[in-house]
């Protein structure tokens, strides 16, 4: 048993925390924290002001609608934090419509008493910026040789299939849309992991911010695969909203469309948590762009073809 008491207030740093081995420190953790299954009998010390049964449009404009207001999209329960009394808590500054961030944490704390908590802030903008933070949230816990003895296994994990990508010649050219309606490309580490799962990636740049694209630009690009991957939306989620782009104009005559490359994944589990498990989230892109070398066992669960 750990002596010190943990709050996640973002699911990566949950995650993160668990593939550490300090699971039995955690004493709460974000409404959004589901994985491994086993975190999700701690009480939740954050909720959500929007309504995620939405459509992606609806969802969108009410976000704006309270980011607007210089609101919060997120809720921190301060009393909770007062009695259970964490000796570290993880928050983020990467996006604040992603989880709760600083200024959440701060507004509850307010009126905090008793010993300050350590607070450590996650800003993973890159797959470099990952491993970062994972030593980060390692050393907090004092387990400094353990973090790096889990980055060098994640990173090797991935090394082995850049290694089986890297003499590919034909790499096929991927829109990967982290938001339907209106319309994101996934930016930050989606790019990267593109490249290691032997794909061109079309939009978005390593480690900047994931960009606003419009439907003319998807059409013009042509692109040979398109891999949905909504932020926050399960498998099932995404193929409701589904329609607000296979009812546009010119969607039959993308190439993707026309070869039947257009896949769904969950976007909950994998690719929008910057942690341990965008392994997993690089193996399921593999499977997408070459299925002829890698078979990782995820069809079905972490993805689907529409």
């Amino acid at each position: 048993m750990h002596e010190t008491n943990i709050v996640t207030l973002l699911a990566s740093a949950t995650e993160i925390v668990c593939a550490l081995g300090y699971e039995d420190a955690l004493v709460a953790r974000s409404h959004e924290c589901d994985y491994p299954a086993s975190v999700t009998k701690l009480p939740a010390c954050t909720e959500s002001k929007i309504d995620k049964q939405q459509a992606s449009a609806d969802i969108d404009k009410q976000v704006k609608f309270i980011v607007e207001q210089g609101l919060s999209v997120y809720r921190v329960d301060g009393e909770l934090l007062r009695t259970l009394q964490p000796d570290v808590i993880i928050t983020q500054t990467q996006c604040e419509v992603c989880a709760a961030s600083p200024k959440d944490l701060d507004d509850a704390l307010r009126n905090w008493t008793g010993a300050n908590p350590r607070i450590v802030s996650l800003e993973p903008n890159g797959l470099s910026d990952v491993w970062t933070d994972i030593q980060a949230v390692a050393d907090a816990l004092r387990a400094t040789e353990r973090g790096k003895q889990l980055i060098i296994e994640l990173q090797a994990r991935m090394a082995d299939i850049e290694a089986r990508t890297s003499q590919i010649k034909q790499r096929p050219r991927v829109a990967c849309i982290e938001w339907i309606d209106p319309l994101m490309a996934a930016g930050n580490w989606m790019p990267e992991l593109v490249e290691k799962a032997g794909g061109e990636n079309i939009f978005g740049e390593a480690g900047k911010h994931s960009p606003w694209v419009t439907w003319e630009s998807i059409c013009d690009a042509n692109p040979e695969i398109i891999l949905i991957l909504p932020c926050g939306y399960t498998i099932q989620e995404s193929r409701r909203d589904m329609p607000a782009l296979s009812r546009r104009p010119d969607w039959r005559g993308i190439n993707a469309v026309k070869t039947g490359q257009v896949f769904v994944a969950d976007g909950n589990q994998y690719f929008n948590r910057p942690g341990p498990r965008l392994v997993e989230s690089l193996e399921i892109l593999s499977e997408l762009l070459h299925p002829e070398l890698f078979d990782f066992g995820h069809e079905g669960v972490g993805w689907e073809r529409l």
